[in-house]
């Protein structure tokens, strides 16, 4: 009797494999995405026919090292977060929410790029860009470059969602750079689904990246984005593309990050700063004066820290407000661009390692200025000096920051990067720094700051207020 062929149910989304077909991943969670698959029996291996290589295989000495030259494109901060520049025949992809400015940007880099001469003799004396929208009519796309000045000739538009087509305008414009908008919009011809399922995601994006690699041609690509702010579509897009960013953005901010999520050429610590206004996407090279309101003369329930975004320092002000609460038993604790889970156990380490009262029964609010996150612990000092300040009504005198991380014990820990961090700040002015005792001494302190290391939170709270409990 014939033996039935093992089969598996593998995810398309993950990769999980299963014998049993499930009609949810228990992995990733995606539902419809286990599809059958045959096994081979142990013990047979496959058959693999050996085929002459095109090109025999080279020393790693031997390869020029100029085949992968960067080329810049015109934006410093999207060059800082690629690693320097866009490397020939690599894919891009851009992902963010709907209206934060992910066409913007891509038009912005698609004019700049076509008005910066050649290096080389493909395209004449200057680069040529191809932006494929696959959304918009080439009308739209026409009035937001006028509205934006981003207006090239160079710069060719085409209105396609056919993946053969596209390669049709490739070829007959060999364009030095591509950009299609989005990659979910585009359908490949001979694949089964809609635009933007798990298949047509797939076939898209992996023949474009087969597009890049063979003409060494530089492509970009808009991506959608879930819900919960992840890359829309199959995993797989993410490791066939060879560099993958983040465009964030409050929707009542004009403030955009772009970070990068991905690189195969550089390092994913880099955030790139933006502005969206009226006349198109603008960057900030210098963001830190964006989250600062005071600097000459500080009001009370304000302090200043600086921030590590990435590998950026960014100066950040914290303000806090400590009013009477009408509830006595369950008083407010409101908290807007900080981790809110840690402003709680600031005022709890207050009240009993320094000996700061009187929240437990009062409302507060606490907020970073111009819409700037800090989730990192480095903000714990300068959070407990604002409550302190508001609560005491004094002021913190003008020109300090304070860094540090709170322990339960009411210590203040030593924190990463401090020489940079006390550097930004002496770039702006700031000429006295509360940082941690710990690490102090192998910090390169700048010679125009004056530098107190605290070891506690009640060191730190009279060394600024003196007896804050008054």
């Amino acid at each position: 009797m014939a033996k039935r062929p093992r089969v598996m149910h593998s995810c398309s989304e993950c990769g999980y494999s299963t014998p049993k077909w499930l009609g949810r991943c228990p992995e990733c969670g995606s539902w419809g995405t286990m599809s059958e698959q045959a096994v081979a029996s142990p013990g047979t291996a496959p058959a693999i026919a050996t085929l002459a290589p095109s090109s025999p295989a080279l020393p790693l000495t031997d390869i020029d090292p100029g085949a992968a030259v960067r080329t810049t494109t015109g934006i410093g901060e999207l060059d800082r977060v690629l690693g320097g520049g866009i490397v020939p025949g690599s894919v891009v992809l851009l992902a963010g929410e709907p209206g934060v400015g992910k066409s913007t940007l891509l038009l912005e880099v698609a004019s700049r790029w076509a008005k910066q001469p050649t290096t080389s003799t493909r395209g004449g004396a200057t680069r040529t860009a191809l932006y494929v929208t696959a959304e918009e009519s080439v009308g739209q796309v026409r009035l937001r470059a006028e509205r934006t000045g981003t207006i090239a000739d160079t710069c060719y538009l085409a209105a396609e969602s056919d993946l053969e087509v596209i390669f049709g305008h490739v070829d007959t414009l060999k364009p030095s750079l591509v950009i299609v908008d989005s990659v979910q919009t585009v359908r490949a011809p001979g694949v089964e689904g809609t635009a933007g399922g798990v298949a047509q995601s797939r076939a898209v994006t992996a023949g474009l990246t087969s597009l890049a690699k063979s003409t060494g041609i530089p492509i970009l690509l808009v991506g959608h984005v879930t819900k919960d702010g992840a890359v829309a579509g199959p995993r797989v897009l993410e490791h066939l593309v060879d560099a993958v960013l983040g465009f964030e953005g409050d929707k009542h901010s004009s403030l955009r990050m772009l970070r990068g999520i991905k690189n195969r050429f550089g390092a994913t610590d880099e955030v790139g700063c933006f502005e969206q206004t009226d006349g198109g996407i603008r960057e900030v090279p210098d963001p830190s004066g964006l989250f600062l309101s005071h600097r000459d003369t500080t009001p009370d329930g304000a302090a200043v820290t600086v921030a590590v975004d990435g590998l950026r320092p960014l100066l950040a002000e914290v303000q806090a407000l400590v009013v009477e609460s009408p509830r006595q038993t369950n008083p407010r604790r409101a908290v807007t661009g900080l981790d809110p889970t840690r402003v709680p156990m600031i005022l709890a380490v207050l009240q009993a390692r320094a000996k700061v009262t009187g929240t437990s029964n009062q409302d507060v609010y606490v907020a970073t200025v111009g819409g700037m996150k800090v989730t990192e612990p480095a903000a714990d000092l300068a959070i407990a000096l604002a409550v302190v300040s508001a609560q005491t009504s004094r002021v913190i005198a003008p020109g300090t920051v304070a860094v540090g991380e709170l322990g339960l014990a009411g210590e203040i820990r030593r924190v990463p990067d401090l020489g940079r961090r006390l550097k930004e700040a002496a770039r702006l002015g700031f000429t006295r720094a509360l940082v941690p005792q710990a690490g102090l001494s192998d910090t390169a302190v700048p010679a125009t700051m004056t530098v107190r290391g605290v070891a506690s939170l009640a060191e730190a709270v009279a060394g600024v207020f003196g007896d804050a409990t008054r």
